[in-house]
């Protein structure tokens, strides 16, 4: 089973970090491959979300749940149902030293067709990891310029 983690060092805390990656309705304006996610159920420490990633033109779908820690500003999230057999990780937020922050995003995943998977799983494997690791730039990248509390659409002007 494919099992990717990505880490990142960014120069902000974990309390500005954590709303960021909690709002994960503003995900896909930032994860390229990643087409929308819906919140179907909110309630107090835990979401329901709908997922649907196109990954070279397959789209994929699936929902989960996550469950949040704001005290230890822990997520993680594990499908229940959807397009791959297994799917779930964590964010893990680490206060450094330094005052930096690193964020840390796990993901396992098993496409779940044996016959085909030997194939299929080094190209997701791939997929996740690129995206996942585009994901925490992106995030770094406002935090570092000051945006939190903006929108994470890209300025175009």
């Amino acid at each position: 089973m494919p099992y990717v983690e990505v880490k990142l060092p960014v120069a902000s805390s974990a309390a500005s970090i954590y709303p960021i990656i909690k709002d994960m309705e503003k995900y896909p304006q930032f994860m390229a491959d990643l087409v929308s996610v819906e919140v179907l159920e909110r309630t107090p420490g835990t979401t329901t979300t709908r997922w649907v990633s196109n990954v070279d033109g397959r789209i994929i779908r699936w929902t989960e749940v996550d469950v949040f820690d704001d005290e230890k500003k822990h997520i993680s999230y594990k499908q229940t149902e959807g397009d791959l057999k297994k799917f779930e990780g964590e964010w893990v937020l680490t206060e450094l030293e330094d005052g930096n922050t690193e964020i840390m995003l796990t993901v396992d995943f098993e496409f779940g067709i044996p016959m085909i998977a030997g194939l299929l799983n080094p190209l997701l494997k791939k997929k996740v990891r690129d995206n996942s690791m585009n994901m925490l730039k992106a995030i770094k990248d406002r935090l570092e310029q000051g945006q939190t509390n903006q929108s994470l659409t890209p300025n175009l002007a």
